[in-house]
């Protein structure tokens, strides 16, 4: 008997463990050594991700900072858990500095659409013109919904917190991460979805508090795979696997909202 109670506790004690270790980057809490901003990354260029925008959400007691990117003329991607009990939404687009945009668009929750389980929500936008410094990303087709894109390189941009007590970073940032297998996030935190990418940081490459909802963007076809999601409690510069939305989990769920769909 002592040896079941034994058995019992320590796998309750794993799971807690591995609760406490995931948590969306927005609520990371104060005093866990979040560091860096897109760590370990590199200043954008403009143009580089023209289709990227800063989302400053209010609501009536605060609000919160996140990214998202452009996927049609009056349609921006984003993460749940940032347009999540949130009322509206100021759209930044073609910043890179981060509150000089090219324009900016107000909308209101009334156009939030959110997914019932999965960390993704879309918002419906005033149209919006395209040219070199405002631009679409392109979803992944229907053909690669089975494509886990393990070891493909990809793009991560934004403007994380430069620590736990500052603000984000005033200025755009990327860095190149490694598509990697989703054992590499199962082993860390406990369990991983298969709605999910997993994005090993060896050399403390990735995403910080404030990138969440950004675009995770392969090299290959410039087409979005991921959704900036959460990270280690233990922080950015923990080694901490990051976890992203998988796109190609939700593409019927993306076309039957906006009608974009590429076959």
């Amino acid at each position: 008997m002592k040896l079941l109670v034994a058995l019992v506790l320590s796998v309750v004690l794993a799971s807690v463990a591995a609760d406490e270790k995931r948590v969306f980057w927005k609520d990371v809490p104060v005093g866990k050594s979040v560091q860096g901003r897109i760590t370990m990354g590199y200043p954008a260029y403009e143009g580089k991700v023209p289709y990227i925008v800063g989302l400053m959400f209010s609501k009536e007691n605060g609000g919160t900072w996140c990214g998202g990117s452009i996927i049609g003329n009056t349609w921006v991607m984003t993460a749940k858990h940032c347009t999540d009990s949130m009322e509206a939404v100021t759209i930044y687009y073609g910043a890179v500095h981060r509150l000089q945009a090219q324009y900016t668009h107000w909308v209101s929750r009334n156009d939030f659409i959110e997914h019932g389980s999965g960390d993704i929500s879309l918002i419906r936008t005033p149209h919006v013109d395209f040219w070199s410094l405002v631009d679409r990303v392109e979803l992944p087709s229907f053909n690669d919904r089975y494509n886990n894109y393990q070891g493909w390189w990809a793009l991560v941009s934004g403007w994380g917190k430069t620590s736990d007590e500052g603000g984000v970073s005033e200025y755009l940032n990327c860095v190149d991460v490694q598509i990697g297998p989703n054992s590499d996030c199962a082993s860390y935190y406990g369990s991983f979805s298969d709605d999910l990418i997993c994005i090993p940081t060896p050399e403390n490459k990735g995403t910080c508090s404030g990138d969440s909802g950004g675009p995770l963007v392969i090299h290959d076809g410039n087409r979005q795979v991921g959704i900036v999601s959460f990270g280690s409690s233990a922080g950015c510069l923990s080694n901490g696997p990051k976890g992203m939305v998988r796109v190609t989990s939700y593409l019927d769920w993306i076309r039957d909202h906006t009608g974009i769909a590429y076959y």
